[in-house]
């Protein structure tokens, strides 16, 4: 199995806080009870020293390291899945994901996935941690995904996200009007009843979304969004929040809209939209190894591009009734 090391400096606002749960802040891609069994088993320190205590309090400034081995991905199947790869080199590719394709094995999703993919494209990845996963999209989520093919590349890329370091822009349809662009900043959790979902929550994780208005259709709006922090379903969530679900996801109260009077043709167009119109459209960072400033583009699909088409079309067909 494949030696890791994950590092991290605990932030000031940890003061306090046990070490399992601020390692479970610092290392979001591990679950809390994988923590603290590295932990009791010795394989965390802090400035340099050892610290298997998992209720112990952090103070705020110290470096942590964690160095274990992790099981290599052998145990999935390697399937020959087309992947569209925007950029490949020795330690990473970018691929644009389309919709219907599960990032990460699951319950429900025993094969089939990016991961699979991955595993058949480059069969040494399996000696990475996840493949070499280093951030998800969901299911039904386009666009650009980093993936590490080597440990030193993914350590370095998860620490540059756990950092702020790589940008991500989405392109979405929200539901409503906006008039001007502006920051969702509320935190995030588990859903206290639906625990498959997420909600904003007191008591959550930090989020932060930030959003411009790129258009505007008749009860409906096209967005840019920047994601400052990565929270599962984070976007589908703040525009929840705020009141501005977006146009197809139903998880998260999307449902179809249509104004007044609108045609079939343009009816139907949205009914057949069968998942959040959302796409990871541009994604920035600095290359793992060599540092170099690199960002990519993916084009919207074909899906999104004739709902955007069908959206312009019935506010040109409409634009004489509208009073904003």
């Amino acid at each position: 199995m494949p030696q890791i090391t994950l590092s991290a400096v605990v932030a000031p606002e940890h003061m306090g806080q046990r070490l399992d749960q601020t390692l479970a802040e610092l290392f979001p891609d591990y679950s809390r009870s994988r923590l603290k069994v590295w932990i009791e088993e010795g394989k965390v320190s802090l400035n340099g020293q050892l610290a298997n205590v998992p209720r112990a309090k952090v103070f705020g400034g110290e470096t942590v390291e964690i160095n274990v081995e992790i099981e290599d991905e052998n145990r999935f199947e390697a399937q020959n899945i087309p992947l569209d790869i925007v950029y490949e080199d020795d330690d990473i590719l970018v691929i644009n994901k389309p919709k219907d394709l599960v990032v990460h094995p699951g319950a429900g999703n025993p094969s089939g996935t990016v991961l699979n993919a991955l595993l058949y494209h480059y069969p040494a990845i399996a000696e990475v941690p996840r493949a070499g996963i280093v951030h998800r999209l969901d299911k039904d989520t386009t666009g650009l995904m980093v993936v590490a093919k080597t440990i030193p590349a993914q350590t370095q890329l998860v620490r540059d996200l756990q950092k702020r370091k790589i940008t991500r822009e989405y392109e979405a349809v929200a539901s409503g009007i906006m008039t001007k662009g502006g920051t969702v900043e509320q935190p995030m959790a588990r859903h206290p009843t639906k625990r498959t979902l997420m909600a904003v929550h007191p008591l959550g994780k930090p989020a932060v979304t930030h959003y411009r208005v790129m258009e505007h259709f008749r009860n409906y709006t096209r967005l840019r969004l920047r994601l400052e922090t990565g929270r599962t379903h984070q976007i589908r969530v703040h525009m929840a929040h705020i009141a501005h679900p977006l146009l197809g996801d139903q998880t998260y109260g999307g449902r179809p809209r249509p104004p007044k009077d609108a045609d079939e043709q343009f009816l139907t167009v949205l009914r057949n939209f069968k998942r959040q119109a959302l796409h990871a459209v541009m994604l920035r960072l600095h290359h793992p190894i060599s540092g170099e400033l690199m960002e990519w583009y993916a084009p919207l699909p074909m899906d999104f591009v004739e709902l955007i088409q069908a959206l312009k079309a019935d506010y040109q067909a409409h634009k004489d009734e509208l009073d904003y």
